[in-house]
């Protein structure tokens, strides 16, 4: 029989798997599937903020996230497509208040724990999702639920399969996710988690590695590139924060961080000087492989209506103008601008650029602080830094990078971390580390932070 802790576990990590991995979910058992899978996780949702005692007003909640959630909301009064932007709306909100219900009844280390084991299941089903297709079905799937109208699987675009049955031919990996880029993300982001669980106790050394290492492999069989320059921005942000962690008095933070300035400065200008060589290191053609064609397409369109935007609708739907034939690569109708900054220009003009960017910068300025803030008892004793407190800092860095690439930022996934961030650091009064913060509070742990917030 499963106890209450199992529950909530299961609760977590399917919620979480079913994020990170929504296609394979939906190829797995259809739309109408992963819609049932949804309302039920919000049916979750709901009680779990019902019957926290300490759940906050919508006052309480972060004033950049109510007001870009009301202002995509505010746009289906001229959008383009107004059915549409009003079930965007719809997705939004059931996923921010998936969000704010993990935020409020699970502890940083739960979130971190079940994170990890959602990413080891994506990991390790991918790999033997490929497996089974190269050594038992030894051809091309496509996935299942989808009427294709009869055409052979030849003849239909590549980026259409499942599986290319490639893990033995030295081309990338889809995996069950259904695209190299994602799963090569999903292994960078089990790096970072693992690393931060190996870190914090929560993982033996010899199960750490072997993840590590599947993780590893799986980035070498998709060969991302963006997965690198997330990897060496999440570094270059870690090591920052451990050493603002080791030299805490004002003249040596700032120290430190003009030297990072100075680092960061450099780095933009070789970037810029090697931008060729750069993408050829890293497997890239001049165009980003198409990216610059559908980012000049993209603003094109912004520029058109640039205050307000066309209407928000997250992920293009492919059956209403403009989406329908927008941007078509290699047969295949594109369904993002491959970059969240300039979808939501497109999407919401200037107006709702400057709401987002509040939204991140409000949301990454409490992650940094959470990490590098000093905790004390309440006789002032110092605490040790947890390191769980690097989780929302991390992870959100990989997240705005990611963004420069790809628009998963504004649905799915992205969207969830982005929520659950901005709310728990804004509402967390007492540092949580262990336990679900209801728990914390109840047991009443004192302790405090250096800078209140």
């Amino acid at each position: 029989m499963i106890d209450r802790q199992g529950l909530r576990a299961a609760y977590l990590t399917v919620m979480l798997f079913a994020l990170l991995a929504g296609d394979a979910v939906r190829y797995t058992i259809s739309w109408y599937g992963f819609a049932a899978l949804h309302l039920a996780l919000l049916g979750v949702a709901v009680w779990l903020i019902v019957r926290d005692e300490n759940r906050p007003r919508l006052k309480n909640l972060p004033l950049t996230l109510l007001a870009f959630v009301g202002y995509c909301a505010l746009t289906l009064l001229w959008s383009e497509y107004r059915l549409e932007t009003l079930a965007a709306t719809v997705i939004q909100v059931i996923t921010a208040v998936g969000a704010i219900a993990v935020a409020l009844t699970y502890g940083w280390d739960e979130i971190l724990r079940h994170l990890g084991r959602a990413l080891r299941f994506i990991l390790g089903l991918s790999l033997a999702f490929e497996l089974v297709v190269s050594i038992v079905i030894r051809r091309p799937i496509l996935p299942f639920w989808v009427d294709y109208g009869g055409i052979p699987i030849e003849d239909l675009p590549v980026v259409t399969y499942w599986s290319r049955n490639n893990i033995f031919e030295g081309e990338r990996i889809q995996g069950l996710v259904g695209n190299a880029s994602l799963l090569g993300w999903a292994a960078a982001l089990t790096i970072i988690v693992i690393a931060l669980q190996f870190a914090a106790g929560q993982l033996r050394r010899l199960k750490a590695s072997i993840w590590l290492g599947i993780a590893v492999l799986t980035l070498a069989l998709t060969r991302s590139a963006t997965v690198y320059v997330i990897l060496l921005a999440v570094g270059l942000v870690l090591t920052l924060a451990l050493l603002f962690r080791r030299y805490e008095t004002p003249r040596e933070r700032r120290l430190i961080g003009g030297g990072a300035a100075l680092v960061v400065a450099l780095a933009a200008v070789a970037a810029v000087a090697l931008d060729t060589r750069l993408l050829a290191l890293v497997g890239k053609s001049e165009d980003l492989t198409g990216r610059v064609d559908i980012w000049s397409t993209v603003i094109g369109l912004a520029e058109e209506r640039p205050a307000f935007g066309w209407g928000w609708i997250s992920y293009w739907v492919p059956w209403r103008e403009p989406f329908d034939d927008l941007v078509i690569r290699n047969g295949v109708v594109q369904l993002h601008a491959h970059n969240a900054w300039l979808d939501v220009w497109f999407q919401l003009g200037v107006v709702g650029l400057v709401l987002f960017g509040l939204l991140v910068l409000t949301t990454l300025g409490r992650s940094w602080f959470l990490a590098i803030d000093r905790t004390y008892r309440a006789d002032r004793t110092p605490l040790p830094y947890p390191v769980v407190a690097l989780l929302p800092l991390l992870l959100l860095v990989a997240l705005l990078v990611q963004s420069l690439a790809e628009s998963r930022l504004l649905l799915e996934y992205g969207w969830f971390l982005l929520v659950l961030f901005s709310v728990k650091t804004k509402l967390e009064r007492y540092r949580s580390w262990g336990a679900a913060p209801a728990a914390h509070s109840a047991a009443g742990i004192p302790a405090t932070s250096t800078r209140a917030r």
